[in-house]
């Protein structure tokens, strides 16, 4: 678990395939698979796998809108909520039998390469996000005596974001095999039922940072002549 990634199979000398790309592909495939037969034939009255699954989505765009509001939230579900399924799937892969114990199938986010680039797509999309919520209003935010540190927090965010959920899904693996190389029974599977909680934290709390910045890169500040004026009580002259 704790051992560098080892390329299992070399595609064509360009594309090393590593047990976290495949786990990962199974992923996709998965979720993709999910998706086809829940909007095959959809029903007005859901049946038990269709009313499942449109409760998650209606909890994730509940979770969403608390952070962004709800106009804002629906714009971007696509995007942070295929980032929580994706992280929540893959911290829970390493849970199945054998994930992690071969080269073959491991954790993908046990993986930084695989973190850092999750960041790298949070970094392109709030950038992104932040252009379309207006080109003046993205640079406006720069324009300080404290403009080097701005754009280097700009850098840190995705860092931190990566490092974060590699380190706590690394870790945990690693405690995990530690605990079973001393006491092989009991205490690996009290560290497996917390890692069904420090699975799904570590998906909240990404995706939770990713909303947050995505707050303060789109809010625009309303103009002052734009604002309603506040109700003034009128006074009747007396005659």
């Amino acid at each position: 678990m704790g051992e560098a990634s080892e390329v299992v199979i070399p595609l064509f000398g360009v594309l090393d395939v590593t047990g976290e790309v495949i786990v990962m592909w199974v992923i996709l495939a998965v979720v993709a698979v999910l998706s086809l037969i829940v909007t095959h034939r959809l029903k007005e009255r859901p049946g038990g796998f269709q009313n499942l699954m449109e409760t998650a989505v209606e909890s994730l765009d509940n979770y969403f809108a608390g952070i962004l509001g709800r106009q804002t939230s629906r714009k971007y579900l696509c995007f942070l909520g295929s980032l929580f399924v994706f992280i929540i799937f893959a911290n829970y892969s390493g849970l199945f039998p054998g994930v992690g114990l071969t080269a073959y199938a491991k954790a993908p986010t046990s993986s930084l390469s695989v973190t850092a680039a999750l960041g790298v797509c949070a970094f392109v999309f709030l950038q992104v996000a932040g252009l379309r919520a207006g080109v003046k209003h993205y640079f406006k935010r720069f324009l300080s005596f404290m403009l080097p540190l701005l754009v280097l927090d700009e850098f840190i965010k995705p860092a931190s974001l990566a490092l974060r959920l590699y380190g706590n899904v690394f870790g945990e693996e690693t405690v995990t095999e530690q605990l079973y190389e001393i006491l092989p029974i009991g205490a690996p599977m009290v560290m497996m039922g917390l890692s069904l909680l420090f699975c799904a934290i570590q998906a909240v709390v990404f995706t939770m940072l990713v909303s947050i910045y995505l707050q303060e890169g789109t809010e625009i500040e309303e103009p002052i002549s734009n604002r309603k004026p506040k109700n003034k009580i009128k006074r009747r002259k007396q005659s």
